[in-house]
């Protein structure tokens, strides 16, 4: 695989917002990673797409079982013997998560086909900005199990009263989150400073 100097530019913002979503979810990333400048980072895909496509395997801050990998492909379409070698090395590795970055459009269908994986799939262009920086979007935070409760028993809600944020919603994907998990989103407001408000992932 060869990467032209012209795509460099685009494929450093798409690695960097990939990081900081890694981040986002906890897993262990250097700040060190993420500032990489656009030279060591063109010297580092160099070396990694040695052993062929560039990738990432990271582990959770507070739990080390729990791991991730990343995968870069490029090829023109995206089909079923990529994500069957994807698939493989997860098994080997025991690894029950990761995420695709592909160039061309991935098939959601194509999901279907590792049912004991979670496999997340984005586009280049989907991440060349981190949705979560946009001025426009405003502060979201994932709760844990026990807040989420902690939450139902305080308001005396049950889930299904909670307003919804649908799984493919640009936030929820960027943090992986699943149906059922809830969120708290912050807005700045006029007269209180802060509005809290929170969604449960359907």
């Amino acid at each position: 695989m060869v990467y032209s100097e012209e795509e460099i530019p685009k494929l450093h913002r798409v690695h960097r917002t990939v990081l900081q979503m890694l981040r986002d979810r906890n897993y262990l990333v250097l700040d060190s990673e993420i500032n990489m400048s656009r030279q060591e980072f063109k010297e580092k895909l160099d070396i990694n797409l040695k052993g062929g496509h560039p990738t990432y395997f990271k582990t959770n801050k507070d739990d080390p079982s729990d791991k991730i990998f990343v995968y870069f492909v490029r090829v023109a379409k995206l089909g079923l013997s990529v994500l069957t070698k994807i698939r493989e090395r997860m098994e080997s590795e025991g690894v029950e998560r990761s995420i695709l970055v592909s160039r061309s459009k991935p098939s959601e269908a194509l999901k279907d086909l590792a049912p004991k994986h979670r496999i997340e799939l984005f586009q280049e262009d989907e991440l060349l900005v981190n949705v979560t920086e946009h001025e426009l979007v405003p502060e979201h935070q994932v709760l844990t199990e026990a807040e989420k409760e902690n939450l139902l028993e305080t308001y005396t809600v049950k889930e299904t009263q909670l307003p919804r944020m649908f799984v493919t919603d640009p936030v929820a994907r960027y943090y992986g989150l699943k149906r059922g998990q809830v969120v708290r989103i912050i807005r700045p407001s006029e007269t209180a400073g802060t509005y809290v408000t929170y969604r449960i992932v359907v």
